[in-house]
């Protein structure tokens, strides 16, 4: 049988990749408790988005949301302990992406904090993320107050019960909530699903009222709806579970150049490529360009962060961006900008998703399975659409915007692609 040459091999790999997250089939099935099941995690450890990083190498926002989530956790009683605790060395910090697990800017999840649990139907394969909380004063962004911590307590043991019954009622009735089709409706009401979850989050509203109402008390459901329909970003984090497993599905295969994540720790930014394992490739997390809120300036801003931009390895976020025109007003710029930033990703993709599809292009499908070859062929760096958090612990949200991701990241992938495959 004659061999087939390099080329023809990675684009048999690309489709081969494309193709699975493509077809992965996320479904929501249920809410835990953070140690009790994401793989690997430990009874005194922190998980945090993006690359792996050491205390000492944190951005202040990053740093923020590791004080508070010690402060939630009850280990120490004020921010001076939790600092002499973090640098006593006796708490572990490792990526979520490293335990199956996202999470949106500083993305921390500690033990106790509960959690979405969300199941790829194809193979089983699961992902996990936090709860979200809203934007401006948030862990997420760094701030530790009183409210903060009040909230974050008030999710883990009110909200998260509740939202537990739920989902075992509506899994024991048909099997879980399927993430997918909800996506697909959200790109075409004017959701891009990364900054942008109004649509998504009204759709999920959908899918729990009807067993909420029936089965909680009163009270406590009136409560548990007010907080997810006036938080317009609820939806966010099971986006990025879902985009999660859609990505994971396609990680692994041989030859393919496909990048399957892409994450921001507030210092570096990250990838992995689907042919090359599970090793980190990085460079410096830039500053966005954006609007920021009043009082604040792009000389606050903390470098980007987040493992938000995992939509966008999927087809949605930047990819996506045409179908969200409203977005511009959040993040800034136009709407040409937005349809333009789209058609930018068609020139670093493999593919036009079959079901995530753009109604003001005609219902053209996102592109999707960024190459890194035509990343660096072309020059052409993925742009995402992002929160702002100040560079100092403990103030929060300050703004969003856009971000161009730097071009180190795919150069040190190619540069270990080519080792490892001796071309």
């Amino acid at each position: 049988m004659k061999s087939i040459g390099i080329i023809d091999q990675i684009a048999i790999a690309n489709m081969e990749a494309v193709g699975k997250m493509i077809n992965s089939e996320p479904e929501l099935v249920g809410v835990d408790t953070a140690v009790k099941c994401i793989p690997g995690f430990k009874s005194k450890m922190i998980l945090h988005a993006g690359p792996p990083i050491e205390w000492q190498d944190m951005c202040g926002a990053l740093k923020g949301a590791i004080i508070g989530a010690v402060l939630h956790e009850g280990w120490c009683e004020n921010t001076s302990e939790a600092e002499r605790l973090i640098e006593s060395g006796e708490i572990d910090f490792e990526p979520c992406h490293n335990h199956s697990a996202v999470g949106p800017m500083a993305g921390v999840i500690s033990p106790s904090m509960p959690v979405f649990v969300i199941k790829d139907k194809k193979d089983n394969r699961h992902a996990f993320t936090n709860f979200n909380e809203g934007l401006g004063k948030a862990l997420r962004f760094g701030a530790f107050d009183r409210e903060v911590m009040t909230k974050l307590e008030w999710m883990k043991s009110k909200l998260a019960p509740i939202l537990k019954e739920v989902l075992n009622t509506i899994v024991s009735d048909k099997g879980g909530i399927a993430l997918k089709p909800i996506i697909a409706q959200a790109l075409q009401m004017g959701d891009e699903c990364h900054n942008r979850n109004l649509a998504g989050t009204s759709l999920l509203l959908r899918e729990l009222i009807p067993v909420l109402i029936s089965i909680v008390d009163k009270d406590d459901a009136v409560e548990c709806y007010s907080f997810i329909n006036c938080n317009n970003h609820f939806f966010l984090n099971l986006v990025l579970a879902a985009c999660k497993c859609m990505a994971d599905a396609g990680h692994g295969v041989a030859y393919s150049t496909v990048v399957t994540a892409i994450a921001r720790n507030g210092t570096n930014v990250g990838l992995r490529v689907s042919g090359v394992g599970d090793e980190w490739f990085t460079g410096p997390a830039p500053i966005p360009e954006g609007l920021y809120f009043p009082g604040f300036s792009k000389k606050d801003a903390n470098p980007d962060m987040g493992d938000s931009t995992i939509t966008e390895t999927v087809g949605l976020g930047g990819a996506a961006m045409a179908a969200s025109p409203s977005i511009v007003k959040f993040v800034g710029g136009n709407t040409q900008d937005a349809l333009e930033m789209t058609k930018t990703y068609k020139l670093i993709s493999i593919l036009q998703h079959r079901h995530f599809t753009i109604p003001y292009m005609d219902f053209e499908g996102t592109p999707i399975g960024i190459d890194i070859r035509k990343v660096l062929r072309t020059g052409i760096t993925p742009r995402a659409n992002t929160g702002i958090a100040h560079k100092c612990p403990g103030v929060g949200q300050i703004g969003a915007g856009i971000v161009t991701l730097p071009i180190e990241p795919f150069e040190k992938a190619l540069y270990e692609y080519v080792r490892k495959y001796e071309i």
